[in-house]
């Protein structure tokens, strides 16, 4: 059994917004249709709100269910355990998170119970198993996660990707697998920002041209201040970030969210 828990209240959900988004129209989605749901599958704390806040409140807005699992806890993310022992890390992540989800509003979340750093360790059967019975508890119609790359290149993105696609080829390929990823154009942008924070641990990062993409959701003015509120809500993450980049670069770097679908096998 996994935690499910719902983020947000229909108050909120209702509040007036304002601000830019790329129109995302799902109900003309032949796939989607007229209820289909949208199910993240992200290893830590944090992954969900870089790579698919704008995506969420999209799907909210067409009134779409919205779901997320997150593998770990990210009770390893700390340059000082001693002060941040895993077990208390693992809490604050947590508080975190649904901080952050309570920002998009109405959003479904799941625990999956991996171990931060081990989910390339972890026997791959028992992820694929997890994710493959969330696809049949929540019969998605699009599935988003990270890209072979991993994003970041880190493990646990990787193994959450591959554990991920296996459930959704094992599931009969339902809807669409949509994996994160970015643009010639965000690289050329934010090269220095990238480089200088290390954001890549293996390689140079994923690379789609825009012409391959599956789906782009940018946002703007108090749409991109929506994101910029559920990113700063892992604040044991992002503060950090936001300090050494400054708010006003940091809240432009993950404006745009663009995402490739994943290969059907024949």
């Amino acid at each position: 059994m996994v935690a499910r828990t719902v983020f947000g209240t229909a108050e909120e959900e209702s509040a007036p917004q304002t601000g830019r988004m790329t129109r995302v129209d799902f109900g003309e989605d032949p796939i989607l249709g007229e209820s289909g749901a949208v199910l993240g599958v992200w290893a830590h704390p944090d992954d969900e709100a870089y790579l698919s806040t704008n995506l969420m409140v999209a799907a909210r807005a067409a009134g779409r269910r919205v779901v997320v699992a997150t593998a770990t806890y990210g009770e390893l993310g700390t340059p000082d355990p001693d002060a941040w022992p895993p077990d208390r890390l693992a809490q604050l992540r947590a508080w975190e998170l649904a901080a952050s989800l309570a920002v998009v509003g109405g959003v479904e979340h799941h625990w999956l119970g991996f171990a931060d750093g081990e989910c390339a360790d972890t026997p791959a059967e028992a992820g694929i198993d997890a994710v493959r019975q969330l696809i049949s508890d929540v019969q998605p119609a699009m599935i988003v996660t990270f890209g072979p790359d991993g994003m970041t290149g880190h493990p646990d993105h990787r193994t959450i990707s591959q554990w991920t696609t296996a459930a959704w080829r094992a599931a009969g390929t339902p809807g669409r697998l949509l994996y994160a990823t970015v643009t010639p154009r965000f690289h050329a942008e934010w090269q220095a920002v990238n480089d200088q924070i290390g954001l890549w641990m293996t390689g140079s990062g994923p690379v789609t041209d825009v012409d391959d993409l599956a789906l782009v959701v940018s946002a703007e003015g108090s749409a991109l201040d929506r994101k910029l509120v559920a990113l700063r809500a892992h604040a044991s993450q992002t503060s950090g970030l936001i300090g050494m980049l400054g708010e006003e670069t940091y809240r432009r770097w993950w404006a745009t969210e663009t995402f490739v679908a994943a290969p059907r096998l024949a």
